[in-house]
């Protein structure tokens, strides 16, 4: 910190003179250098600088802000803010899904009807979602996640957007996922037990039957994982989270 007495006169936010408005003197200054952030106080004669966190700075200028999540829609399990913009994380229950596989361009998609697991999935407004598989509805954060058995999906859990728009209205997005057009995109393999190399032969295997074998998931984390991911500025991927993939069934057993 450092101590200076302040001979220039100082400074003062310009008000014209009719007004009859005193000059608003400068009482504080923020300077952000490349490697570091300066407090400047000016009082009297007196100029003070000290440096400064840059986050303490933007913690105290919040911390009068408050904001909401509002209703949240049905299955939600948790919703956290990032830069890039809110996340929402929602629970679909195990269900039977009619899927269309997009299998070459201008030739009709091919028809699945699936059972799927119950499956979590990470919602930013208009963009493509993440999606996760689990055994049950996530209650702690050691419960274990799955790869989803599903074509489309990168192996971080993104899924391919292609040209489809996603809605803006949260509670409509898994919806307007499962109505896509799914495509040959992604990481097609390690996302089954019984048919390692491509899920799209378990798509084959399952199509037309009633109840998903929980015991042909793959294992890619936890819930806890999930929750402390943060979306980059691209969207391309998740930034500052462990490595997944190391959790295993007798983890999920234990718990």
């Amino acid at each position: 910190m450092t101590n200076n007495k302040n001979d220039t006169p100082g400074l003062s936010w310009a008000v014209p003179e009719e007004l009859g408005v005193p000059p608003d003197k400068l009482r504080l200054r923020l300077d952000f250098f490349h490697q570091a952030t300066t407090m400047t106080f000016f009082a009297g004669d007196t100029v003070t600088t000290r440096v400064v966190d840059a986050l303490d700075v933007a913690h105290a200028l919040a911390s009068d802000m408050t904001f909401g999540t509002g209703l949240l829609p049905e299955g939600a399990l948790w919703w956290t803010n990032t830069k890039s913009g809110p996340v929402t994380a929602l629970y679909a229950e195990p269900q039977v899904w009619k899927i269309a596989l997009e299998v070459a361009p201008g030739k009709p998609p091919k028809r699945f009807v699936l059972p799927l697991p119950g499956l979590v999935f990470l919602l930013t407004p208009n963009q493509a979602p993440w999606v996760y598989a689990v055994k049950k509805k996530p209650t702690k954060m050691t419960d274990i996640i799955y790869k989803a058995p599903l074509a489309n999906i990168y192996n971080n859990g993104r899924s391919c957007p292609g040209s489809h728009k996603y809605p803006s209205r949260v509670a409509d997005m898994i919806q307007s996922f499962f109505m896509a057009f799914f495509s040959m995109a992604g990481d097609r393999g390690k996302r089954s037990v019984k048919y390692p190399k491509d899920v799209l032969l378990l798509w084959d295997f399952l199509n037309g039957k009633k109840k998903y074998p929980m015991e042909d998931l793959v294992p890619h984390g936890t819930i806890r994982d999930l929750m402390t991911y943060k979306v980059a500025d691209s969207g391309d991927a998740f930034i500052g989270a462990p490595l997944l993939g190391m959790a295993t069934e007798d983890e999920d057993e234990d718990e």
